[in-house]
């Protein structure tokens, strides 16, 4: 079975190395959060082995792509892992797998498999955690680099509408994300409400 350690080996040198430094939400960080996010979900769902790789895999490539760029940073990505993922060993089925994973983080979220449905909320935990705060703050000044227009009223109405929106796809997040979400939402709004009365 091919060893998770040689593919992590390989590529979070390259994204501390190659992402750009205006990366202040989708970092190396970002993506050892979401490493450690989905050991957390795999081990609630008692994935095997194999799932284990693949999930862990497809969690340090996701954002690969942004050392492209960030438009279509999934489908980057995903070329990445059919390019490396073959000589680590991966038979073309495992490769696929990883890939749709990768794709299942694309906004908006529509994950199939458990496994897709694993990365999907290993991306976005953050949402119903106490660092929500921090890495919201992070990712506006990320989305300021783009879009130097953009302010704060704007963002927290951006912010607002995508936690309205959004939903958790496996148990763990529902029984233990969604409440501290809903609460990171009316902040929010009362962040907002603030702003603009």
């Amino acid at each position: 079975m091919v060893n998770f350690k040689t593919v992590y080996d390989q590529i979070i040198p390259k994204l501390q190395r190659d992402l750009p430094a205006y990366l202040l939400y989708h970092n190396v960080g970002h993506t050892l959060d979401v490493l450690q996010n989905c050991l957390l979900l795999a081990n609630h769902e008692n994935l095997g082995p194999e799932e284990l790789l693949l999930i862990q895999t497809a969690a340090v490539y996701h954002d690969a792509g942004f050392i492209i760029q960030r438009e279509n940073h999934e489908e980057l990505g995903c070329g990445m892992v059919r390019e490396d993922l073959p000589e680590f060993g991966f038979s073309s089925e495992q490769v696929e797998k990883v890939c749709g994973m990768i794709m299942a983080t694309k906004i908006p979220q529509a994950p199939v498999t458990i496994m897709e449905k694993i990365l999907a909320d290993a991306d976005l935990d953050y949402l119903g955690t106490e660092g929500f705060e921090d890495k919201s703050e992070r990712l506006f000044n990320e989305m300021r680099h783009f879009d130097p227009e953009l302010n704060l009223t704007t963002w927290l109405k951006i912010q607002i509408d995508f936690l309205k929106r959004h939903i958790y796809h496996t148990a763990f997040g529902t029984d233990y994300r969604e409440q501290k979400k809903q609460q990171n939402l009316q902040k929010l709004k009362r962040r907002l409400d603030s702003l603009t009365s």
